[in-house]
């Protein structure tokens, strides 16, 4: 049975391994010993029709346990590093928030790292409403675990990626440390009775514990998501190319910067814009246009370096090309989505920020 146990610094709920006698707390980092440990009702007995992408199940007899308290299976490390991803598609189905294209970013997002590059199937965690097992469901408790698991024991040389795509929002900030007063924000299928999750606990949890030689890529398709990962600089870049970085370390001078790692996050539009779908005709064909077009930036060779990636992510939403043409998205649609179009008229400017200012243009963009 697995245990609960109170960070004994920031008292941050912690999932402890069976048979650990410790934990370190991805927020503060402080290391707590197991003390009135609470239970917490164990998991559904597995079922051979539910997908797992975590180890095989155990005999019917042992409770299975939970899967963001262990590392995935998969082929042994490559000489370059692991690869793991956290992919949430949050669709609020049936209610008054749903979206349309969400679920649809997921599997597209899954396709091109699996076969772009060549992320093992068995370390991707994907969220979204249509798993059947609850641990997959994109709830705020599940989304806290899986960003947890995500950088729980990287090391140099690994490349970690977390995709979301639904609702985004802000709220005041209050600490003094957000440029424009407020705190951007993820919001999970359970957010109106459970809470959004906060720019400053994302920073905290993947952001400030990568050590050196570990690389993040967040690609965030929501609304308000310029900043979600309280990056310390923004890559502010007009519509000819031409940038400079944005420095919005906070006033405080609390570091929001990582512990040695590399951290990127391209983002569906600045703080203050809303993210759009590539299309309103109906659930079946429509993506979320962030998403369309950072994969067809890669898709047309743009993915060369990251300014090339991100004014070409704008040229896609600006231009809102006719039809859908490009090797993954084409064959993942065509089998997924049965077709569709992009709509006109977005009014987003995908974003890039970083911990590091680096030149954009010499750089090379890499998963």
């Amino acid at each position: 049975m697995h245990m609960l146990v109170d960070c004994s610094n920031c008292r941050t709920p912690l999932q402890l391994p069976p048979g650990a006698k410790s934990i370190r707390c991805a927020i503060c980092h402080a290391i707590t010993l197991i003390a009135d440990p609470r239970s917490v009702p164990p998991p559904p007995p597995y079922s051979s029709s539910a997908h797992h992408n975590y180890p095989s199940p155990p005999p019917p007899s042992v409770v299975a346990p939970s899967p963001y308290n262990h590392e995935p299976s998969g082929p042994p490390p490559s000489p370059h590093g692991n690869k793991r991803a956290v992919i949430c598609g949050v669709s609020y189905k049936n209610t008054r928030n749903e979206l349309m294209g969400c679920v649809n970013d997921a599997k597209c997002m899954k396709y091109l790292l699996v076969n772009r590059f060549k992320f093992p199937e068995s370390s991707i965690v994907m969220l979204t409403e249509e798993e059947t097992d609850p641990y997959r469901r994109p709830t705020k408790h599940n989304m806290r675990m899986a960003l947890y698991w995500l950088v729980q024991g990287c090391k140099p040389g690994d490349s970690l990626v977390f995709h979301f795509s639904g609702h985004g929002s802000q709220q005041r900030n209050y600490s003094g440390d957000e440029v424009d007063g407020y705190d951007e924000t993820l919001c999970p299928t359970d957010f109106e009775t459970q809470g959004m999750i906060v720019d400053d606990e994302i920073n905290a949890t993947i952001v400030r514990p990568l050590p050196r030689g570990v690389k993040l890529h967040a690609i965030i398709d929501a609304c308000h998501s310029g900043t979600v990962l309280d990056l310390p600089f923004l890559c502010r870049m007009d519509r000819n190319g031409r940038y400079f970085w944005e420095d919005h370390r906070p006033r405080s001078g609390v570091w929001k910067g990582t512990n040695g790692g590399e951290a990127i996050s391209f983002s569906g539009c600045d703080d203050n814009e809303t993210s759009a779908d590539t299309s309103a005709l109906s659930k079946v064909t429509s993506t979320g246009a962030m998403t369309y077009s950072f994969i067809q930036a890669i898709e047309r060779g743009h993915g060369t370096t990251y300014g090339n990636m991100l004014n070409a992510m704008r040229s896609t939403i600006r231009n809102t090309d006719n039809g859908l043409d490009g090797g993954i998205v084409t064959s993942l649609l065509t089998m997924l989505l049965t077709g569709g179009s992009l709509s006109s008229g977005f009014r987003q400017e995908p974003q890039l920020t970083a911990n590091e200012t680096f030149d954009v243009y010499s750089k090379p963009f890499s998963l």
